[in-house]
Order: C-alpha cells, then structure tokens, then sequence
C-alpha cells in the first residue's frame, strides 16, 4: 500500500514538472529549474561510482566535458541534428571512463587517494588534448535547431535535463535496491572480503564506472547546448569536480536520493550570493559547509535524518529450530574434496608456505594447528584466493584452483572466516549474512538471500540483532557473524580461523557447541584452532604445520604424542 502512494506521489511531482514549460513561466525560472536537475544529475552520477562503491574521483568533471565536446564538435562543427549527438556524448564518456577502469581497477595499489589523484589528472589530460585538436583555442559555438517538444528554447532544454534527472534517479534508486548495489556497498566496506565472499568486485567497478560516466556524458551534451559557446576553461573546472563532491557529501553518499538533496541545497546556496553580488562568499560558505559535514555530519543531511526518525524495518522472525537449519553438505566416504600439493608463498623473502602437502576428506573436521607464523592463516588466505600461491596445486573437486579470482573460488563452494572479524561495517547484521547468497553458489535475489540469511541467524543465535550494525556487536557476537556469513553461502568447504580465540569460558563452550550442530549438518570443516581441548573434541583428523611444512598428520592423539609436534608446538610440558 505504502509503495503504491509512492509511485503515485512520484507521478503526480513527474506531471508538475512536466507541465512547468506548458503554463508560460519566465524564461529565468526555467532556467534555474534546468541547473537544479543539472546539478541532481552530476551530483547522483558521480556517487554511482564514488558513493558506492567508494572510488572517490575527482575527475567527474572530465567525463562530462567529453559529452560537452562530443556534442559541441558534431552539432556545432559538423551540423549534425542536436538529439543525435546525445547517445553519443553518453558512450564516449563511458568509452573512456571503461577503458580507463580497466587498466586502473586491476592495480590494487590505486585505491583511495591515488585513485583520486589519477582522476584529477584525467580532467587536466583531456583538458589540454580538447584545447590542441577540437576546441582550436577559442571555443567552439554550438547554434542548433531544437526540437519542438515545448514552447520556448528553455523549456526544451529543461525537458530534456528532467528526463535525464529521472533516468539518472531511477539508475541510482535501481542499483541501491538491487544485487549489484549490495556488492557495491561491500567493495565500500571491505573490497579484498567482498571478493573472497563471491563479488565479483572489477566487474562491478568497470560497470559502476561506465554508468557513472554515461550519466555524465549525457548531462554534458545537453549543457553543450544550454551555454551555446564552449570553452576548455569553463567545461573542465576543478570547482565542478569540487561542487559535485560538496553536493553529494552534504546529502549523504549512503543512500541513492542523499546527492540530490545535497545538489539542491548547495545550487540554491550559490544562487542566493550570487544574486546578492557576493559570489566570493558563497564559495566561501560552501567550503566551511564541507568541513563541517565531514566533521559533524559524515552521513549526510539524509543519512542523518534516517538514522534519527527511521525505524530499522526488519521481517518477523522465524522460531528457529535446530533440526530446521539448512544442510551444508552430505556426509559422505572419505574421498578427497581438496588436495594441496607443494604450495608456496612468500612474503619479500619470508616463506610462509614452503611446499604444504595436505588433503581435506570430504565430511570430516580438519584440525589445522602449529605456532603462531607457522603459516596457517596465510594457507587459508591461498586456498580461498586472497593471496595467490606462488606455486604448487589446489585441486577442489577435481578442478584446480590456482590461477581462478576468489570470487570464482567461492562459487565453487569455498567459504572462510576470519581471524579478527571484518565485517562489512555499513551493513546491517542481516545485510552481512545476506550478501553471501546473492554472490554463491546459487544465485539469490536480495529477498531469498535474506530470508536464508534469516535461518542462518536463527542456527547462531543473532536473530534478535538483525537490525544493528557489526559495531554494536560484542566480540562474540561478531564472531558468529563471521560464521553465520561463511554458513549462508553453503559451501562444500568452510574454513573456521579460530573463532574461538577471545572468547570467555562460557562463550567457548557455546561455539563449540555450535561447530558440532555444523559437523552434524555434514559440513566438511578446516578448523584453525589453538584451543587444544576443541581440538580434540571436534576434529577427526589434525595437520600440524610449522615453518610453513606439514610435520604431522593424522588422529588427534596420534599426532599430540609425535615427538616432532611436542618440540614444535605442545612443548614438553604438554607431553
């Protein structure tokens, strides 16, 4: 019911602002009707890229001038009919914002600010090549036939600004409520977990990117032809760049409607001093605005206000059963299901791994042990390709792993968690569980990931925190979110990086519990532990590592009495 006063709400501001050229305003409120969508249009574009997924770019101004001069150069120079030249001035913004991503977001090392820097330095590239081959040096002026779909000039380019505001709101409002968004927000958060839990995260960035960049080149082309004369001075501003970034900041980058917001605010703002003769001001203004908001109001005026007044709205909850939760694997014989052979890894000369030989049966729990540095974290990071191994064999299933990005290791069936708990810290507990299944083995939409993620949180107790986000959690809890997130994406092999270390007694006993209520589910386990007692309880078989070898396998009491693993790692007083 709610969602259908939505729709006819946005129909009934949809016809208004449609009927605005019709009712014989004054060219001026046009006008100043067409920068505010401007503005929404930028603003909304730019966080497709940088709000989501948290490539912050400074070179958005660059994306549109090439919609500005792709327009500019076959409308004005070569006299090809305005509204052609729009789809064109979209690809070519994406064209080159593709082509640079895919060099770009294959460099993990350019992240961050050097991510930023990069984009900077893209505006002041296509600045000069613009300014030395299509501009010439004085401009290029850009007189057209418009189209005949209003009254006057203004009122077509208004029109046409409002389809692309509302092509650009709905592409944000999809993406934010869709898979593709939920992945996003996870590369925000947490990009190396992301792809360890099955994102695929350079894909979505190359695509986050090429829409960011559409959306731009579209509004650039349109406002090649509202200025009507084209310069390289004004069209690849730094303050267009520096506005955008201002607008969508002061909104809110978390939400898709926040940079529309904040894109009214600010171009009211600068209007207001600018029509006072106190321009200097307003930019004034606007950057202590900036400071402000990073300072005060890192959310946003609309992330703020949703934190105050919303409620969390979350699905009833299940009673939870523990005969009800969902199976992992089947038990089966002893068949390999992963076998490692001579797999190393070093670190600038530091061997972690030094040729590890080991096989995890299909079924059982895996003990995993040895001294601290003695490279078990650093086999799980291999194994579920968040670091690749130098060299030597993962078979999982009969197909070797080594060479396959994580994300595709984790649609094999692969999941892990943590050591120290990362969870993705602007998702909500149920949002954490549920990014899983969308991104496995089998495919989910956001409604059928979330209500696996509810089953999943029922089996380790962290219903009743559904609605919270992990930094409201205790240290216990956010180890069994840790769990609950690797057990939603069923796989076939769960790694446990010891979840039981800093736990209290009681806590202890809880976890373990629930490792067993897992083993009893059929899960085939590795289980990362230096609690020896959990060791013993819960493992059928243990692998001792030390210096990045294998010393020692088989049952846990033969392997606690072998002479090499008392010297190693149990001490004598062990013994």
């Amino acid at each position: 019911m709610r969602g259908a006063r939505s729709w006819v709400a946005v129909g009934v501001v949809g016809g208004a602002l449609v009927a605005l050229p019709f009712v014989g305003l004054p060219a001026f409120y046009e006008s100043f009707l067409y920068l505010l969508l401007h503005a929404i249009v930028l603003a909304t574009s730019w966080n497709v890229l940088s709000g989501y997924s948290g490539y912050f770019s400074f070179g958005h101004g660059a994306f549109f001038g090439v919609g500005v001069y792709t327009t500019a150069a076959l409308a004005g120079k070569l006299g090809w009919p305005f509204p052609w030249t729009l789809p064109l001035a979209a690809l070519a913004a994406a064209v080159l914002g593709v082509a640079l991503g895919a060099v770009v977001f294959r460099v993990r090392a350019l992240r961050g600010e050097l991510f930023a820097l990069l984009t900077l330095a893209i505006t002041f590239v296509l600045s000069t090549i613009a300014l030395n081959t299509v501009d010439g040096g004085p401009g290029i002026q850009v007189m057209v036939d418009m189209p005949k779909i209003a009254p006057t000039p203004s009122g077509v380019l208004y029109l046409l600004m409002l389809a692309a505001a509302a092509l650009t709101l709905w592409t944000a409002h999809a993406i934010y409520h869709s898979r593709f968004g939920t992945g996003l927000f996870a590369i925000r958060d947490d990009e190396d977990v992301a792809e360890v839990m099955g994102v695929p995260t350079y894909r979505f960035k190359l695509a986050a990117f090429a829409v960011s960049c559409a959306l731009a080149g579209l509004a650039g082309g349109i406002h090649a032809i509202f200025v009507s004369y084209v310069t390289v001075a004004e069209t690849f501003s730094i303050a267009l760049a520096v506005n955008v970034v201002l607008m969508s900041a002061l909104g809110g980058t978390r939400h898709w409607l926040g940079p529309a917001v904040g894109a009214v605010a600010i171009t009211v703002l600068l209007y207001a001093f600018t029509s006072g003769d106190a321009a200097v001001a307003g930019r004034a203004l606007s950057g202590l605005i900036l400071i402000v908001v990073i300072v005060a109001m890192p959310e946003g005026i609309l992330g703020q206000m949703l934190k105050r007044f919303r409620k969390r709205e979350i699905a009833p909850v299940r009673a939870g059963r523990p005969d009800d939760a969902p199976r992992v694997a089947r038990k089966s014989s002893g068949e390999p299901l992963l076998a490692v052979r001579g797999v190393t890894k070093a670190f600038k000369g530091v061997q972690a791994l030094a040729g590890v030989d080991l096989e995890v049966r299909r079924g059982e729990i895996l003990g995993l042990v040895g001294p601290n540095g003695s490279g078990k974290s650093t086999l799980i990071n291999v194994v579920s390709g968040h670091y690749a191994s130098d060299s030597g064999s993962l078979v999982f299933e009969g197909a070797e792993l080594v060479g396959r990005p994580a994300h595709r290791i984790a649609r094999s069936g692969i999941a892990r968690t943590y050591q120290i708990p990362r969870p993705f810290a602007h998702l909500t507990v149920l949002q954490n569980v549920a990014l899983p299944p969308m991104f496995g083995q089998v495919t989910m939409d956001r409604a059928s990931a979330e209500a696996q993620a509810w089953r999943w949180l029922e089996f380790t107790h962290l219903a009743g925190k559904a609605g919270r986000y992990p930094a409201e959690l205790n240290l216990h809890q956010r180890k069994f979110l840790e769990l609950a997130r690797a057990l939603a994406s069923r796989p076939r092999l769960l790694f446990l990086d010891e979840v039981l270390s800093g736990l209290t007694p009681t806590e202890m006993d809880e976890a373990i519990k629930l490792v067993r209520a897992i083993r009893d589910q059929g899960a085939t386990i590795v289980f990362v532990e230096h609690v020896m007692r959990a060791v013993m309880e819960l493992t059928d078989r243990v692998v001792v590592l030390t210096y990045g070898r294998a010393i020692a396998a088989g049952t846990p009491r033969e392997v606690m009495r072998d002479p090499q693993v008392i010297h190693a790692y149990l001490g004598t007083a062990y013994a």
